[in-house]
Parts: C-alpha cells; sequence; structure tokens
C-alpha cells in the first residue's frame, strides 16, 4: 500500500493547502490511503465539523485530532456521527467517538488508524497511552483484521515518542508523532518493520512560531506578558509529513519526508 501522512493542519493556511495540494498529490502518488491530523485546523484550536468536511472532501481519508479535540464544542456531537473521524484513545473515558477505527482502503484493504496522547511535558494528565494501544492491538494484530495500522502519537517529548516507536516495531505499519508543529529528520524502518517518525511537523505558514503570527509569542517570550490572544497566520503554508510503502504482511519497506510548498526545503516520493 502507498500510504500519506500529513500533520497538524494550523488555520485557514493550512486548510487552503490541503484543499489545493492534496487532490493533486493523491493522483500523482497513486495513494491507497491518506490522514491528516485536523487538531488545529479551526483557528489554531481544534476542529469543527464545517472544516472537517473540507479535510474530507480534499481527500482525507482519516482526520485525527489531538489534544484540542473537543476545542470546538460541535466536535462532541460531529465526531459521534462521522466514522472517519479519529481522536485519542486515552483523552478521557466520557470522551465521544473512538480513537482507533478500521478503514477500508483502495483496494479493499483495511487500515487501522489509532491515536494516543503522550503524558511528557503535557499540560494536563493522560491515561497510559501503552496500556490504550495494547488492547487496540490485540484486536486488530497486523497481517490479520488490519493489513495496515497507522499510529498517530500526540505528544511533545521526543524521548515518549521514540519510546512508542519502538514499542510498535512488529506491531504497526508507521509511528509518527505530531503536536510539536516542527518537523523532524529521523525518518526511518525500525528493525521490524514499522516506519517512524518523531514529528510530522504541521501543514501551516512556516514563517511564523509554530503556526502563529510572530508578534504576540515573541511579546510574551520577550515580556513575559501578554496583550493580544494568538492567531494563525496566513502565509503560504508548507504541507509537511510522511509518505510510507507497506509489503503484504504490512511492514513498512520505505518511508519518505513529505514538504510540499510554502519556505521549507522541498521533499516528497
Amino acid at each position: 500500500m502507498k500510504i500519506l501522512f500529513l500533520g497538524d493542519v494550523m488555520g485557514r493556511a493550512g486548510r487552503q493547502a490541503i484543499a489545493t495540494r492534496l487532490p493533486q498529490m493523491r493522483t500523482d502518488w497513486d495513494l491507497d490511503f491518506v490522514v491528516v491530523n485536523g487538531e488545529n485546523a479551526t483557528a489554531g484550536m481544534g476542529l469543527s465539523g464545517v472544516h472537517a468536511k473540507g479535510l474530507f472532501e480534499a481527500g482525507a481519508d482519516c482526520v485525527t485530532l489531538g489534544d484540542h479535540a473537543f476545542d470546538q464544542k460541535d466536535m462532541l456531537q460531529f465526531c459521534e456521527a462521522e466514522p472517519r473521524i479519529v481522536r485519542p484513545l486515552n483523552f478521557s473515558k466520557a470522551s465521544p467517538g473512538k480513537g482507533a477505527r478500521l478503514f477500508t482502503a483502495r483496494g479493499g484493504k483495511k487500515v487501522l488508524v489509532a491515536q494516543a496522547l503522550g503524558q511528557v511535558f503535557m499540560k494536563r494528565p493522560f491515561d497510559d497511552p501503552f496500556s490504550a494501544l495494547e488492547a487496540v492491538f490485540r484486536a486488530h494484530p497486523l497481517g490479520g483484521q488490519a493489513d495496515a495500522i497507522i499510529v498517530d502519537f500526540h505528544c511533545e517529548a521526543t524521548s515518549e515518542k521514540m519510546a512508542m516507536g519502538h514499542w510498535c516495531d512488529g506491531r504497526a505499519s508507521l509511528m509518527v508523532g505530531t503536536h510539536t508543529h516542527v518537523p523532524t529528520s529521523d525518518a526511518m524502518i525500525l528493525p521490524k518493520g514499522c516506519a517512524y517518525l518523531s514529528d510530522a511537523g504541521m501543514c501551516g505558514d512556516y514563517n511564523s512560531v509554530i503556526g502563529m503570527q510572530r508578534d504576540e509569542p515573541l511579546r510574551r517570550f520577550i515580556t513575559g506578558m501578554p496583550k493580544d490572544r494568538f492567531t494563525p497566520a496566513l502565509g503560504e503554508a508548507t504541507l509537511s509529513g510522511v509518505y510510507v510503502e507497506t509489503d503484504a504482511s504490512g511492514k513498512a519497506t520505505r518511508i519518505e519526508m513529505v514538504r510540499q510548498g510554502g519556505l521549507l526545503q522541498q521533499s516528497g516520493p
């Protein structure tokens, strides 16, 4: 299979880049399945139902969320009615929606997408992500019910992401980190066939402070005092993520970092 994962969509710039570029990327790269993290697509804070529909219309097969999953209140109802939304497994036991779903990709292949939140340096405590994912792996073993398994690990610490990657090796096709909005350059295939990237980066304007217009973050760093709200930057976005190819067993055979448009050095399959 040919799989594309795109990192955190940041505000209007990220949504526009997805709408403009993703349809052609699906065609040019002959993609079987596309996952987009929509965590910050609505004004940089969560995802609305309307903007989720836009991501699906552009070509996303699945949209994952994150620690801002329910900042937009209509997502509480939307994710119950929309089976292509995956929220974090360990967000809260009372959360609506599901943290892992089995999808049918092109050609009838089955793809499991799961998301978990990390615990290190996060603003609020979350349940253990390893035990949450353990139950998913046991119910949907790679090469059994699932032809491919994608894990979106939404957290701050690269050490925690690396630990999760090694723990997923042999059990997932791809373990990719999200949340920091900064793409890493450590794409690799682990010894047992799991493709790994510490952070996919964001789909947003990199002439910014992690996707936000520069003035207010700079003011707060320099003076320690807030004045205005953070607002997403509106320049041309770079679509950042990772491309993976898998074999019949679900193991990764190829991984490439993706950077399309905007300021970053361009890359792709």
